[in-house]
C-alpha cells in the first residue's frame, strides 16, 4: 500500500534528507528484487499467525518463499507481539491491537499514508512494531522517520479517544537478532512533525530543494543516474587515485567513510552500462561486449559417473560433512547443542575497520594486530 504514496513512510529516511529524490524516483521503474518478495511473504505469514494468536479467523498464505527460517522468524515475531499485548494488559484492561493497519499522516505529509504491521494502544501509551525480514541493513528504531510517521498516523486515529502520553516504536528484525525500541513523549513527536517534517514534506512533494547524496542513496531508484551522487563520487575518486602515502590522514578518513558507497556506485554503473549494451544494443564509445571467463562443467553427472566406472575408475566421489547450519537444522537447536555443542568453536573474526557508530565492541589492539598479521601472512 505505502509503496504507491509519493512520500511513503518507508522512503522517508531518503526524502527527508534529499528532498527532490521522491519526485525523481517516479521516473524510474520499481524493480523489487527477490529479497523484497520474500519480505512480503514473511509479512503475510506473520499477519496470519498473529490473527490466529488473537483468535481472529485467517487463512494461511502459501508462498514459494516459505522456509524453516521464515517459520521460525514469524513465530518469534508473534511471540514478541503477544508479550507486548500482555504487558499492555497490566495497565489497561482492554488494549486495542491493530494488524496491518492503514495509517494516514497526510495532515503533515501531502497524500502521506503507510501500513503499520502492529499497533498496540493502551490507556496512555501507543506501541508500534515494524517487522523487518530483511538481513542486509541493520535497522535502528531510534529517531527512525518511518516509525515516527506511523506513530503520527496512529495518533490521528486514537489521540482523541485516549490520553496518550508517550509513543514506543520497535523494529523487530529477527534475521539480524535485532529488536530495537525507542520511546518518546507525544509532545516531542508533534513538535518534530510541525517544525521539521511538515515544511520538508511540502518541498519534497513539489520536487523542490537540493539533491543531497548520502547513505540514503542506497535504495533510491534514481541513484544510478543521479548527477549529485556522481559529482560527489567522482570528486572523491580523484583523491582516491593518489597512493595512500600521498594522502593526509583526514583525506584517508574521508575516503574510508565513503568507500562502501563508492564501490557500490561503481558496481551499479558497470551493471547499468552492461545491461544497456547487452539487452538494448547501446554502444558505449571505447567499449565492447566480450565473453567473460567461464568454468568447465559436466553435461550430465550420472552419465559421466557411469562412463568413468565402465572405464575402471572407482575413486570418483568425494564425501564431505554437511555445513554447520544445515546440521543444526537437521538436529534442531536443542539436540545440536546437546550432541555437538562442545565440538563447535567460533574463531575470532577478521579485524575490520568500521565507523564508531557500529554497534560491535572494539577489539583489543594486541589481539587485532596478531589476527590481522596472521591473515595477511596466509
Amino acid at each position: 500500500m505505502g509503496n504507491h504514496a509519493i512520500l511513503s513512510a518507508s522512503s522517508s529516511h531518503r526524502w527527508l534528507h534529499c528532498l527532490p529524490s521522491a519526485r525523481l524516483e517516479l521516473e524510474f521503474e520499481n524493480t523489487s528484487g527477490e529479497a523484497a518478495k520474500a519480505g512480503t511473504a514473511a509479512h503475510e505469514l506473520s499477519e496470519h499467525k498473529l490473527k490466529k494468536a488473537l483468535h481472529i479467523r485467517s487463512k494461511r498464505p502459501v508462498s514459494e518463499y516459505d522456509s524453516d527460517e521464515m517459520e521460525e522468524c514469524t513465530d518469534d515475531y508473534v511471540a514478541f507481539i503477544m508479550e507486548q499485548v500482555e504487558l499492555a494488559r497490566k495497565s489497561c484492561t482492554d488494549p486495542i491491537v491493530l494488524i496491518e493497519q492503514r495509517l494516514d499522516f497526510s495532515c503533515y505529509v501531502p497524500d502521506g499514508f503507510g501500513t503499520g504491521d502492529c499497533v498496540i494502544i493502551s490507556d496512555d501509551r501507543l506501541h508500534i512494531v515494524d517487522f523487518k525480514y530483511g538481513i542486509g541493513v541493520l535497522v535502528d528504531a531510534e529517531n527512525n522517520p518511518q516509525m515516527k510517521l506511523y506513530a503520527l498516523g496512529a495518533l490521528e486515529i486514537y489521540d482523541s479517544l485516549y490520553d496518550i502520553k508517550e509513543v514506543s516504536m520497535t523494529i523487530f528484525q529477527p534475521r539480524r537478532e535485532n529488536v530495537s525500541t525507542w520511546t518518546l513523549p507525544v509532545e516531542e513527536l508533534k513538535a518534530w512533525a510541525e517544525e521539521e517534517l511538515k515544511p520538508k514534506a511540502a518541498k519534497a512533494y513539489q520536487g523542490e530543494g537540493e539533491y543531497i547524496p548520502g547513505p540514503w542513496c542506497t535504495f533510491c531508484r534514481a541513484s544510478i543516474r543521479c548527477r549529485a551522487r556522481a559529482d560527489e563520487k567522482l570528486k572523491l575518486a580523484q583523491k582516491e587515485f593518489k597512493m595512500p602515502p600521498l594522502l593526509t590522514d583526514s583525506e584517508i578518513e574521508e575516503i574510508l567513510n565513503i568507500i562502501p558507497d563508492l564501490t557500490k556506485w561503481a558496481g551499479e554503473i558497470t551493471a547499468y552500462a552492461t545491461d544497456a549494451a547487452v539487452n538494448h544494443g547501446k554502444e558505449w564509445s571505447g567499449f565492447k561486449v566480450v565473453e567473460g571467463r567461464s568454468v568447465r562443467k559436466y553435461k550430465d553427472e550420472d552419465t559421466v559417473a557411469q562412463k568413468a566406472v565402465e572405464s575402471g575408475y572407482k575413486d570418483i566421489y568425494r564425501k564431505s560433512l554437511i555445513p554447520l547450519t544445515e546440521m543444526q537444522k537437521l538436529m534442531g537447536k536443542t539436540k545440536f547443542e546437546e550432541i555437538l555443542g562442545s565440538l563447535i568453536v567460533k574463531p575470532p573474526g577478521k579485524p575490520t575497520l568500521v565507523p564508531k557508530t557500529d554497534k560491535r565492541v572494539a577489539m583489543n589492539v594486541t589481539n587485532a594486530k596478531n589476527e590481522f598479521n596472521e591473515i595477511m601472512e596466509d
